[in-house]
């Protein structure tokens, strides 16, 4: 069964094994060239226990040294292995992204390792009168990936006029947030039962 997020946590910190969740606290931003949507630009604060490998083997380093970009790097083909873990749809179709992000860089902020990254659209639709649907999430929900508030979406300057971000936060029912709960490091559940979706946040991008 597959466990998509979980070969990252087995990168980012063998403490994190010990749960059957972790958290990354997203914030992310749309970024556009004149009329078209390029890209997203996402910040993902992991928690302090998936954190603590990383920090560990990035000791006393600066920002920016190679020991920083080699942990960065390391994360990032995880993520890329996983299509960004994201899916951003327009018009029922499932908008394509680049295999690689444009620039991505790990850094420390206190007890917690932070991954930025622009997420790279293939190829850019116009964002007059459109709407677009963006998901980021792990599909065995063994990680809760997460935006803690709406402001944790942004647009830039160009687009603040005329386009309008909202977040939709789902209600699981009961039972399934229980069994979402019952399951520990060794199981995963079935891929039909497509678990981290039930539990994705949902980002609306309309412009006009």
């Amino acid at each position: 069964m597959k466990r998509a997020f979980f070969c990252l946590l087995l990168l980012m910190s063998s403490a994190a094994t010990a749960h059957p969740h972790s958290f990354i606290d997203m914030k992310t931003e749309v970024v556009a060239d004149g009329e078209r949507f390029t890209g997203l630009k996402m910040t993902w604060t992991m928690d302090e226990i998936t954190s603590a490998d990383l920090l560990y083997d990035a000791g006393d380093a600066k920002p920016g040294t190679e020991v920083w970009k080699k942990l960065a790097a390391g994360v990032m083909a995880n993520v890329l292995g996983q299509h960004y873990f994201s899916e951003v749809w327009h018009n029922k179709q499932r908008v394509k992204f680049l295999n690689l992000p444009k620039e991505y860089h790990l850094s420390r902020k206190g007890n917690k390792a932070v991954l930025e990254f622009i997420l790279p659209l293939a190829e850019p639709p116009r964002l007059d009168g459109q709407r677009f649907e963006i998901l980021t999430f792990d599909p065995t929900y063994f990680v809760d990936m997460f935006y803690d508030k709406a402001e944790a979406l942004s647009l830039p300057p160009a687009l603040q006029s005329r386009c309008h971000i909202e977040l939709n936060t789902p209600q699981p029912s009961d039972s399934l947030k229980q069994y979402a709960l019952s399951l520990d490091k060794a199981d995963a559940p079935p891929e039909e039962v497509d678990l981290g979706r039930q539990f994705a946040q949902t980002v609306m991008l309309t412009c006009h």
